[in-house]
């Protein structure tokens, strides 16, 4: 049986709501193992683990707007996107900024990088476009190396649905998944940069993403309520997992496979037993809606920050 256990609880974590959080892993001299979390006030935020809170590491200025999502490499980078329609990428130890990356107005939401050592490349939802899009972190970045477009839409539904809102990249590399207002979810080859299918179920927006560890799975957070499983290769859906009372705001599968977390505005969190398909667990230390959840990269924890500006962190067995 999985099972959560509360760790530390930070109240007034940022000035105002918080709406993505990430977890970096241990990098080869030492560092890393920080968690970072992007608030509406424009700052995103590193933090450790010390005794029954978290102590604050730095926090990285730039941004104008609200930051809306964050995402981290295997190499120790970071990249925070904002409502100002810029994407900030630095260096997690240095503090120092690799690439700064401008969009068009609503064109940059959330953010994965290319799962490799050495990531080149970052995938960005990129909302009114109604495509992904994969932008160089080299040389400055900015420089637009593909776009995975949506399909139009049929004639009864309206363009504005395929404001593409979730990215999510396979751990293999060979996919990329993405969620839109409209409830679709695409999943594109990125090799050749094509629609391989899209897949059924959802007809509400698509906010959060996950593959499985082994990339045969991509679990999706709807505002339907529900979570979705399906089988990437046979383009199927596998189970539908109910039980949060409003928008499901973010998930996010464990390292080891056997579990799920998510996050709703109906302020909890829940755990998922993947061997069961079935919440064994439900979280409700924060007051507000919860927007992000994580696990760190080692399976050993899980991290969750919410409209009420507090942090909660959690050990998993």
């Amino acid at each position: 049986m999985v099972k959560l256990s509360p760790l530390a609880h930070q109240t007034n974590a940022h000035a105002d709501s918080i709406w993505s959080v990430a977890w970096t892993g241990t990098l080869p001299g030492g560092g890393g193992d920080l968690l970072l979390t992007g608030s509406v006030d424009e700052n995103v935020k590193s933090w450790r683990a010390s005794g029954d809170g978290l102590e604050m590491v730095h926090s990285y200025t730039g941004h104008t707007l609200g930051v809306v999502a964050l995402a981290v490499s295997a190499n120790g980078l970071v990249a925070s996107s904002a409502l100002d329609s810029f994407i900030r990428v630095w260096d997690v130890e240095t503090h120092e900024t690799k690439c700064v990356i401008e969009s068009p107005p609503a064109e940059n939401w959330e953010l994965a990088f290319q799962p490799v050592e050495d990531p080149q490349h970052i995938a960005v939802a990129g909302g009114t476009s109604g495509a992904v899009k994969l932008f160089s972190i080299n040389d400055g970045g900015g420089a637009l190396l593909a776009t995975m477009s949506l399909p139009a839409p049929s004639a009864d539904k309206p363009k504005h649905g395929r404001f593409v809102q979730s990215v999510a990249y396979s751990g293999d590399g060979r996919r990329v998944a993405c969620g839109a207002m409209d409830g679709t979810v695409a999943v594109f080859d990125t090799g050749s940069g094509k629609l391989l299918h899209t897949l059924e179920g959802h007809a509400m927006p698509v906010r959060s993403l996950a593959f499985s560890v082994d990339s045969k799975t991509l679990f999706t957070a709807c505002d339907d309520g529900h979570i979705h499983m399906y089988d990437v290769e046979h383009r199927s859906l596998m189970e539908a997992l109910p039980g949060h009372r409003s928008w499901v705001l973010g998930v996010a599968a464990s390292p080891s496979g056997n579990a799920l977390v998510s996050c709703s505005s109906d302020s909890t969190v829940k755990l998922w037993d993947l061997g069961q398909r079935s919440c064994v667990q439900t979280m409700t230390d924060q007051s507000d809606a919860v927007w992000g959840v994580c696990f760190k990269p080692d399976g050993s924890r899980v991290a969750s920050v919410s409209d009420d500006k507090s942090i909660s962190l959690y050990d998993f067995v």
